[in-house]
């Protein structure tokens, strides 16, 4: 229990470092919540099963997802670390925070990090009026020579239903196009959002919800979890009502089996310089690269500390 708790925290703050808050600190009440009232299994055992020389299952027990997580991509690793990509699937897993936090893990030790995850139904189809796909998270991270990681962490969605929970906590309205109420009509009232409108919005949420079926296919059925119009849903979990079934798919690929690992970091530095340097439609517009915008947040927190909503901060005061 006590590597879960160490697992679950650095993956709590590798959110809230970066800016990621809707997947930090103020999702300790969630998870509380859940091993209080038996969301999750708070003495898992988890069994992992190599299936293939590149591939294999981990059985999470339905307990926190932080540990299995890390634990998948590490095995991962270490498959590619001889073959050139690992690929393990977890099932019977939960809600696992920021997919980023475990890409993040493969990229710091020279490899390249895919993460997928599926989750229970918040998203509409394009031009649906009710939930289907999670918001089915997915991540890469890679190695850049004398640089932080390349790094990119995504939902498929148009935000992260945690998003709305912020937002409320905070009192703000939401961006336009990316949240429905119960009848399906789009809103801007967080207290009224319902679910989520895919990537893309009202015009090419098509493309949002054909990415967020990849997801589910990689991750919740190729892993044995619940397809996302089957899962049970976050408050079930939170109260105690039911245990989900949640699928992650973590992938590594080992450089060194490719291009080289020298010549894959110098390549992938050289691409962001031209990125960076790329002309812009303002003299006072940055182009930035995926991750640039959080490891600069990453260097302001470090100095200045993490904000906290008012909600998280009351929950810490009363618990702790």
């Amino acid at each position: 229990m006590l590597n879960d708790a160490q697992d679950t925290v650095r993956a709590l703050m590798h959110a809230s470092r970066l800016g990621v808050d809707s997947h930090g600190i103020r999702l300790t009440r969630y998870y509380c919540d859940m091993l209080t009232k038996g969301g999750v299994n708070k003495s898992p055992s988890r069994l992992f099963e190599q299936t293939a020389p590149s591939t294999g299952r981990l059985n999470a027990d339905f307990g926190l997802a932080h540990s299995s997580s890390y634990q998948a991509m590490r095995e991962a690793i270490n498959l590619a670390r001889v073959t050139g990509i690992g690929a393990v699937t977890v099932h019977h897993s939960t809600h696992f925070g920021a997919a980023g936090a475990y890409a993040l893990e493969a990229a710091e030790l020279g490899f390249v990090g895919l993460v997928f995850s599926n989750s229970d139904p918040a998203v509409a189809l394009s031009g649906g009026s009710q939930p289907f796909h999670g918001t089915n998270p997915l991540a890469m991270a890679a190695p850049v020579q004398n640089a932080k990681p390349w790094l990119l962490d995504m939902s498929t969605s148009s935000i992260p239903f945690n998003r709305v929970k912020l937002n409320r906590s905070l009192d703000l309205p939401l961006p336009a196009e990316v949240a429905l109420d119960s009848e399906g009509q789009p809103t801007q009232n967080a207290l009224a959002a319902r679910f989520l409108q895919p990537l893309g919005g009202l015009n090419y949420g098509y493309k949002g919800a054909a990415l967020a079926g990849m997801v589910t296919i990689l991750a919740g059925i190729l892993a044995g979890a619940d397809p996302d119009p089957l899962m049970a849903s976050t408050d079930q979990a939170q109260k105690g009502e039911k245990r989900q079934n949640v699928g992650h798919m973590m992938i590594a690929l080992n450089p060194a089996h490719f291009v080289g690992q020298k010549n894959f970091e110098s390549g992938l530095a050289v691409y962001l310089e031209l990125l960076r340097a790329s002309p812009t439609t303002s003299a006072d517009k940055t182009l930035l690269a995926p991750g640039d915008k959080e490891w600069a947040e990453y260097e302001h927190r470090k100095k200045f500390g993490i904000p906290v909503d008012r909600d998280t901060e009351l929950f810490l005061e009363i618990k702790y």
